[in-house]
C-alpha cells in the first residue's frame, strides 16, 4: 500500500460491517462535533503501553485484556465499573504469582460499544427488523424506532466512554489498586467461590513480599500504590475512530485518541479493504483478530501492511481459533511468523471459537474448551520456541450465568438464572478466577522443569 494515508482515507475501501444510517446530514453533523470534542486518553499513555507490549513479546511482561462483550449505556454506573477493576487486579495478581512478570491490564470497556454481526436482520415471529448492533448504533428492544441506527448515539458513546474513564482514574489514584491492600478488591460473593481459599493465599503471600521488600529498601515502594489500566476496543465503527484521529504537539503521525488499543476483528481484517487502510496509518498498538481462515502468506501480508517499520509494541496477533481447531491452525502461522523473522506478541483469545448455542437458542461457551484452547495455545508456543504473551477474555466481574461448567458446573439449565449479555456470553467472576488460577498451575508447572 503505497498511496498517501489520511484519517479518512479509509473511505475509499469496501467498508464491512458498517451502518446505513437515515441522514448524511445528521452523520456530518455529529462526526463534527465529536471532532472537536477533547480527546479520551493521550499520546503518552499510548506510547507507554506501547513499549510494555514490547516487553511482552519479549517475555518481560504479560498481557491481560479482559472485559464485556459489548458494553450497555445502562451498566456505565459505579458498582458495575468498580467490579471491572476488581475482577482485572485479582487476576492479575494471581497471573503476577504464577508469571513472576508484571502484567498489562487493558480492559474491554470505556469504548467496546459496538459488536460485528453475522446477519443484518434479526426475526422474531412475523416481524423482521435491523439487528442489535450495540448501544454505539441503535438499540437492544425489539422495535422498528430501537433498531434503526441512531448517530446521536455515537456522542452518548463518547459521553459514557469518558465518564468511564474519569471514573476509573479517579480510582486508580486514589489507591483503590493499591497493592498493599488487594483484600480490599474482594467482591461481595468472593467468600462463596471455589477458589477463594487459594486466592487469599496468594493475596497473603505478595502482601508478605511487598514487607519483605519494603523492610530492605525501608520506604513505600510507591509503584506498588498504583496499578494501570489500559481501554480496548473492536475500531469496527470507522466514522467514530476517524473523528478522534489527531495529530498531537511533539510528536510524529496520528494517534486515534478515543482508547490506548483498538484491535481490527475477524471479519474485518481484509488486506484491500477499509479496516486494514485505516489501522495502518495510526500510532497506537493494534491487535489483530485471526481465525482459521487466514492463512501463513496472508498473515505475513498483513503484518508488512499494518507494522511496516518493524516498531516494538506495534503489532499484537490475538488467535481465536476453538478448542477443535488450534493444533491444525496455530502451528503454521506462527512457522510464517518466525520465517519473516518478525517479533510480534502472541495473544490468545480462547472465548470466540468456542461459541455454542443451546437448545432453548441461547449462546454459551463450554468452561472446558475455553481452557483446552488455552492449554493447546501454551503447548504450540512452548513446542515452537514462541511466546504466547497476552490472554484475552470475555468476561465480567458479575454473577452471570452464561458460560457452562467451571468449579460449580453450571449446566445448560442454569444459564437463564443470571444471562445478562445482550450479545456473546462471558466468563463469571467465579470462573474467571478460575481460569486465572488454571493459567497459574501451568506457568508453575513449565518453571519446575
Amino acid at each position: 500500500m503505497t498511496h498517501e494515508w489520511s484519517p479518512s482515507s479509509w473511505r475509499t475501501k469496501p467498508a464491512r460491517q458498517q451502518v446505513a444510517y437515515p441522514s448524511e446530514s445528521a452523520v456530518a453533523d455529529v462526526f463534527s462535533r465529536l471532532s472537536r470534542l477533547p480527546p479520551l486518553v493521550t499520546s503518552w499513555e499510548i506510547e507507554t503501553l506501547k513499549s510494555e507490549l514490547a516487553a511482552a513479546a519479549r517475555g518481560e511482561m504479560f498481557l491481560l485484556q479482559g472485559g464485556d462483550c459489548c458494553e450497555s449505556f445502562d451498566d456505565c454506573q459505579s458498582p458495575n465499573i468498580a467490579a471491572k477493576l476488581k475482577i482485572l487486579l485479582q487476576m492479575s495478581v494471581v497471573l503476577i504469582y504464577g508469571c513472576r512478570k508484571p502484567v498489562i491490564r487493558a480492559g474491554r470497556f470505556a469504548g467496546q460499544f459496538a459488536k460485528p454481526r453475522s446477519s443484518e436482520t434479526e426475526t422474531r415471529g412475523d416481524a423482521t427488523l435491523p439487528v442489535y448492533r450495540g448501544d454505539l448504533i441503535n438499540r437492544r428492544a425489539f422495535t422498528l424506532e430501537d433498531r434503526r441506527p441512531d448517530p446521536e448515539l455515537l456522542l452518548r458513546g463518547y459521553e459514557r466512554a469518558g465518564l468511564t474513564l474519569n471514573f476509573i482514574r479517579s480510582l486508580v489514584e486514589g489507591g483503590f489498586a493499591d497493592l498493599h491492600h488487594p483484600e480490599y478488591w474482594d467482591l461481595g460473593f468472593v467468600s462463596h467461590s471455589p477458589q477463594a481459599a487459594e486466592y487469599h493465599s496468594i493475596v497473603q503471600s505478595i502482601s508478605d513480599a511487598i514487607s519483605l521488600m519494603e523492610s530492605v529498601a525501608g520506604a513505600d515502594i510507591r509503584q506498588l500504590k498504583r496499578a494501570e489500566f489500559y481501554t480496548s476496543h473492536e475500531g469496527l465503527h470507522l466514522p467514530y475512530e476517524e473523528s478522534q484521529t489527531r495529530q498531537v504537539p511533539r510528536r510524529t503521525g496520528w494517534y486515534n485518541l478515543t482508547t490506548h488499543f483498538p484491535w481490527i476483528g475477524d471479519r474485518t481484517r481484509a488486506l484491500d479493504e477499509a479496516h486494514v487502510e485505516y489501522f495502518r496509518g495510526i500510532r497506537n498498538p493494534i491487535g489483530v483478530k485471526i481465525g482459521p481462515s487466514i492463512t501463513g502468506q496472508e498473515l505475513v501480508q498483513l503484518i508488512r501492511v499494518l507494522d511496516p517499520e518493524q516498531e516494538p509494541g506495534r503489532l499484537t496477533l490475538i488467535h481465536r481459533f476453538g478448542a477443535d481447531q488450534i493444533a491444525e491452525s496455530l502451528p503454521a502461522l506462527i512457522e510464517a511468523v518466525q520465517n519473516e523473522q518478525r517479533t510480534v506478541l502472541w495473544c490468545c483469545d480462547p472465548m470466540h471459537g468456542n461459541t455454542t448455542t443451546t437448545a432453548d437458542g441461547l449462546k454459551t461457551r463450554r468452561f472446558e474448551s475455553i481452557l483446552s484452547e488455552l492449554e493447546e495455545a501454551f503447548a504450540i508456543h512452548e513446542r515452537a520456541g514462541s511466546i504466547l504473551g497476552g490472554v484475552h477474555f470475555e468476561l465480567t466481574g458479575e454473577n452471570v450465568t452464561e458460560c457452562t461448567g467451571g468449579a460449580r458446573g453450571l449446566k445448560d439449565s442454569d444459564l437463564r438464572e443470571a444471562y445478562k449479555s445482550a450479545v456473546d456470553p462471558r466468563l463469571n467472576y467465579e470462573q474467571a478466577m478460575e481460569m486465572a488460577l488454571l493459567i497459574t498451575h501451568r506457568m508453575n508447572r513449565n518453571r519446575s522443569r
